[in-house]
């Protein structure tokens, strides 16, 4: 009995940190063309990672559900949501992304490591109709808003202005652009 007792306790003690979740935040306190305040929460009892960027008018929410493989992010100033597929070879699994965020934390706001991955999507200026098709995070998040399917583009296209796009960097671990008018 005791045993079962101390095996349990043990069994605890190891399990907590892997459904544990996570907040990390980090600031940007010059915040002149900075990214403001950002923050990642890793969920990993449903495998999620949300990421806010609050930066004002430029504020925008992540939603990254690795169960369903897609991505959405929501751009207030657009009244819009944008999902894509996560790619795999680019964005970091929950775990990495998780320890490559509390490294950045650990560093400080200063340069070093390799520069950060880059992904383009292009915005299909139709709506989607059906959100649950993309799991219960996402369809939570976006609900009542505008949303739009995104498609990851190799490298640069001559179709799009880089400039003109929306960019939702993730502290300096990922950058994505999203291409496109949505209404």
């Amino acid at each position: 009995m005791k045993f079962t007792i101390v095996f349990a306790g043990l069994l605890g003690v190891f399990l907590t940190p892997a459904f544990a979740n996570y907040n990390i935040n980090i600031n940007d306190d010059g915040n002149s063309n900075g990214s403001g305040q950002q923050s990642v929460s890793v969920n990993n009892e449903h495998n999620v990672a949300n990421v806010d960027n609050d930066n004002g008018w430029n504020s925008w929410n992540s939603i990254w559900d690795y169960n369903s493989n897609f991505a959405a992010t929501r751009i207030f100033h657009k009244k819009a949501c944008v999902v894509h597929r996560i790619n795999k070879d680019v964005v970091p699994s929950l775990q990495a992304l998780e320890a490559l965020v509390k490294e950045k934390k650990l560093q400080g706001k200063g340069p070093g490591g390799p520069p950060p991955k880059s992904l383009i999507y292009s915005i299909n200026p139709h709506k989607v109709s059906d959100l649950d098709q993309f799991g219960q995070s996402i369809s939570g998040m976006c609900r009542g808003v505008p949303t739009y399917m995104a498609e990851e583009m190799e490298g640069p296209s001559l179709f799009f202005d880089l400039e003109v796009c929306f960019n939702a960097n993730i502290f300096s671990i990922l950058k994505i652009s999203f291409c496109g008018e949505i209404a």
